[in-house]
């Protein structure tokens, strides 16, 4: 994480999404912007959670790890979008672990400056709400999504999440091969069947496995495969 102490970046960001309806005046001194590296963690499930994170630019990956080890996959989000609004809330510690999917930028308020602010401040709280409710109704359907969908459609769809961020054309990600066992936890497979699957959609000419990644090869069959988006 890196702060970037750039005030009219962060005012140019404030006004893209319009925040300035929804922070008030005596918040904005308070607030900082933040760059996260593709690959590096926003927050970790179990830590206490200190800031209420908004995210301006980029691709995250929010997942979860259950007491047995168990990870899964619970969304990708871009723009606009709220980390640690259900901790401030709740005043706990972070729920799932975010993940940076690809450069991403961020805007962080303490929560003393939040409670001294912003706690009253209903257009901060009527965006709270809206942002709270809508990702218990997203984890609803994803948790039915890992039970219903094929391994094929959940991979389809992990991969183009992971390789592709409409707020950043210039992005084009991919999947590590040392990345599979931890893919196959979030998708909620075994890693011998995901490497079938893949397999299977390498001789369809959809994926390629080079040397240490793989890569699309045809990527509006992937999507066809993928149909709508199960994680975003």
């Amino acid at each position: 994480m890196k702060e970037i102490k750039d005030r009219s970046l962060l005012a140019e960001y404030m006004h893209i999404h319009q925040l300035q309806d929804i922070f008030n005046e005596p918040l904005i001194p308070h607030m900082c912007l933040y760059s996260f590296e593709q690959g590096e963690l926003i927050c970790s499930q179990g830590e206490p959670a200190h800031y209420l994170y908004v995210l301006v630019k980029g691709k995250i990956k929010v997942y979860n790890t259950s007491t047995e080890g168990k990870t899964l996959i619970i969304s990708f989000k871009t723009a606009l979008e709220v980390i640690g609004d259900v901790e401030y809330v709740q005043e706990a510690d972070f729920i799932n672990t975010v993940e940076a999917v690809s450069p991403v930028y961020m805007i962080g308020i303490h929560h003393q400056w939040v409670n001294m602010y912003g706690k009253d401040h209903m257009p901060l709280l009527q965006f709270l709400l809206k942002i709270i409710t809508g990702k218990f109704y997203m984890k609803s359907n994803a948790l039915s999504f890992n039970l219903m969908y094929p391994v094929e459609v959940r991979l389809a769809s992990y991969i183009l999440s992971v390789s592709f961020d409409p707020t950043d054309v210039q992005f084009r990600g991919h999947l590590s091969t040392s990345e599979l066992r931890d893919a196959a936890n979030l998708i909620g497979t075994s890693y011998r069947h995901l490497n079938r699957v893949i397999l299977q959609l390498c001789n369809e000419g959809i994926l390629e496995r080079g040397k240490g990644f793989i890569h699309i090869k045809d990527r509006e069959r992937l999507i066809t495969i993928a149909g709508h988006s199960i994680y975003e």
